[in-house]
């Protein structure tokens, strides 16, 4: 009984972390988009699609207006986006986004869990060509017929759609679009009403690996280690 009650326990501060983890990066991303195109979430697409991103983690609302208001203020943090490139265990590439106001410290960290998880940060451009940089959208299933919503969204840079489950098995739709038509995207999912329940950039690979489940747990083992840095938004790599 106790035994079963600590693995609950763990399970339920582990959740908690990533939950908290999930918050900061949104925050971020709120400041950042504040910083670069003002308070108003009408007149800013990108502090729109942060705050979306907030909704669908459930980030409570007055987080969400305390880091808005934090952004307006003379005394906010700038960030810079940075990418760190570099190989995990069995070679697999990972591209690293952060988000840091001291690089000085981000890349000493990240050149820490690569090598203490069994691999090697890169030079710039080691890693990137085997990514393309695109936009991904998510959005509710429930949208009348999808293979019409995929045909009416070509012309406003859709590239891919595809049917999916939400952490809770819910149905979703993925939409990815080359990072240039993002905008364009946005634009076309607005003016028929629908709100994606997150946005964001993504690096998505130009093909995938297959390694044995104790090799995947490794390199996973790696990227769940970036994951939890403070300075780092998002990880991406190849696996299958």
């Amino acid at each position: 009984m106790g035994r079963m009650f600590e693995k609950r326990k763990a399970t339920m501060f582990k959740r908690w972390d990533k939950m908290a983890k999930l918050f900061t990066r949104i925050g971020k991303e709120i400041v950042m988009a504040v910083k670069a195109g003002g308070p108003s979430p009408e007149a800013n697409p990108a502090l729109r699609r942060a705050i979306q991103n907030a909704r669908a983690a459930n980030m409570p609302k007055d987080k969400v207006e305390g880091a808005i208001k934090r952004a307006s203020g003379q005394d906010a943090k700038d960030y810079a986006v940075l990418i760190y490139e570099g190989y995990g265990p069995h070679g697999v590439p990972i591209l690293v986004e952060t988000a840091t106001d001291n690089p000085t410290r981000t890349i000493a960290n990240i050149r820490s869990h690569f090598k203490k998880g069994g691999g090697a940060v890169g030079a710039s451009g080691s890693v990137a060509f085997m990514f393309d940089k695109m936009g991904v959208f998510t959005i509710e299933a429930d949208v009348g017929d999808p293979e019409e919503l995929e045909l009416e969204l070509i012309d406003d840079g859709l590239q891919d759609m595809e049917a999916s489950e939400d952490d809770e098995g819910n149905p979703i739709l993925i939409l990815k679009c080359e990072f240039t038509d993002f905008g364009t995207l946005q634009n076309g999912l607005e003016q028929r009403n629908i709100t994606p329940k997150s946005s964001a950039a993504a690096y998505i690979p130009q093909s995938t690996v297959s390694l044995s489940d104790e090799q995947t747990d490794e390199v996973l083992a790696l990227v769940d280690r970036l994951e939890q840095d403070d300075d780092v938004q998002q990880v991406f790599h190849n696996l299958d």
